[in-house]
Order: structure tokens, then sequence, then C-alpha cells
């Protein structure tokens, strides 16, 4: 049977939209390599949490939160973090910036300019993903950059603080729609 890549595959069935897409655990390998863009992170970061995001009890991807030092529930925007989604499921990379968008929506009112702007760099960051891909999404809150990879491919950046933080408060927010996730990411629980 062929991949589903119509979107959101079970959920789109059933009406409901999943959350997110997922990222895999980057390679230990140096300060200036992460910082340029690339999927390397620093010697000496370490897992703060892992979680699996499940719809109807199916996986559709593993999640793991990765950061230089233990970071704070209430403090995670003002910390560089890196997020890893593995995927479970085959889901297009339209539908994952769509629903990212919904998700950081979460967070408060967004204007139509920003708005566009966000799901055009999202668009252009996540291309259709199957089973075994990853994305992986980096957080340099002193520069206001968001460093997002798909498997190995080119870097994509952005520079604006406020996207920062909405994105990676799709999980890490206390306003997200799936607060066990959160609280497993964010190894208080």
């Amino acid at each position: 049977m062929p991949a589903d890549r119509s979107g959101w595959g079970l959920a789109a069935a059933t009406g409901l939209l999943l959350a997110w897409p997922a990222m895999a655990p980057l390679a230990a390998q140096g300060h200036a390599a992460a910082e340029a863009g690339s999927s390397a992170l620093p010697a000496g970061w370490r897992v703060q949490g892992r979680a699996t995001m499940r719809f109807l009890g199916l996986p559709v991807y593993d999640a793991t939160l990765t950061a230089p030092a233990a970071l704070s529930p209430e403090a995670w925007p003002t910390q560089p973090l890196a997020l890893t989604l593995q995927y479970h499921r085959s889901l297009r990379g339209e539908a994952i910036a769509e629903r990212s968008l919904q998700e950081m929506r979460r967070g408060g009112a967004i204007g139509d300019a920003q708005a566009a702007r966000w799901l055009a760099f999202m668009k252009a960051s996540f291309r259709d993903v199957a089973a075994g891909d990853r994305i992986v999404g980096q957080w340099w809150p002193a520069a206001g950059k968001v460093v997002v990879q798909v498997n190995d491919d080119a870097p994509r950046e952005l520079v604006d603080a406020e996207f920062g933080t909405r994105f990676f408060g799709i999980w890490l927010a206390s306003h997200t729609s799936d607060p066990a996730l959160r609280a497993r990411l964010l190894g208080s629980s």
C-alpha cells in the first residue's frame, strides 16, 4: 500500500488534526557548526526529555529535547535548545506548516502579514516526510534565530525572536495542546 502523503493521514480521515511533525536527535559536534546552522550540536548538550506523540494510540513521531543545561519550564524561551522529531508516519510538508501556524496561534493573535511570513518560511522549510524522516529545530535566543533542518537537507534559518518562542511553544509553552508531552520533554513527569 502506498504511503499516505495527503496530509495528516488517519487524523484527516476523522476530521481531526495532529500537532506537528517529528525530529531526531542531533550528533554532538561542536558549537561553531551548530551556530552556523548545521544539525550538529555542541559537545556537552544533553537530552532534557523524550516523548512520543500518539494519535488514537498510534505513534506519530518521537520528540527529543536537547539543551546545554537543564531547561526551566518557565524560562525555556531564554535558553538554547534543539527539538528533534522523528516521524512514524508520512505527512505533507504543507500540512505540517499550516498545522504549526494553527498551534502557534494558541499563544495569542498573530497579524496577517506576520502569519504569511511565518507560513512561507515553514512551507519552504518543511518538505513531505515519511516514516523514519526527522525534522530538527534549533533555538538560539541570544540571536533570536531558529534553524530548521529536514534529514540531511540544507538547514534554513529565520531570525525572528517571536517566531522562535511561538514555534517552540507548540511543544514547550504552558498553553500547548499536549501538556503531558510538554511535561515529558521538560523532564517534569
